[in-house]
C-alpha cells in the first residue's frame, strides 16, 4: 500500500523529524486509519538504503496517519511516496 508523506509532525516552534504524517488514498476517516496502526513503513533512499518505521496513531479527523522512525528523516522525504506493509 502506498502513502504520500505530507509533513513532519510539528508544532509552532519545533518539528519532530523522526515522525512523519502520511496520507493514504482511500483512507479518509479515523476508524479506517486506526486499522493501519502497527504496520511497518518503509522508505527507500536514493542510495538504496531501506529506512523502516511504524504507524503509531491517527492524526486529526481526516484519516492522516502518524509514523515514527528511530532516526530523523531528511527533508527530501517530504512529498514522496512511502510503502506501508500489508
Amino acid at each position: 500500500m502506498k502513502a504520500t508523506v505530507l509533513s513532519f509532525r510539528r508544532g509552532r516552534h519545533n518539528q519532530k523529524t523522526n515522525q512523519l504524517l502520511l496520507a493514504v488514498k482511500g483512507i479518509d476517516s479515523v476508524p479506517l486509519a486506526v486499522g493501519l496502526i502497527g504496520r511497518k513503513v518503509a522508505w527507500k533512499t536514493k542510495s538504496g538504503k531501506l529506512v523502516i518505521g511504524k504507524v503509531v496513531a491517527p492524526h486529526g479527523k481526516k484519516g492522516v496517519l502518524r509514523s515514527r522512525f528511530r532516526q530523523g528523516m531528511p527533508g527530501e522525504v517530504l512529498g514522496q511516496e512511502i510503502e506501508i506493509a500489508d
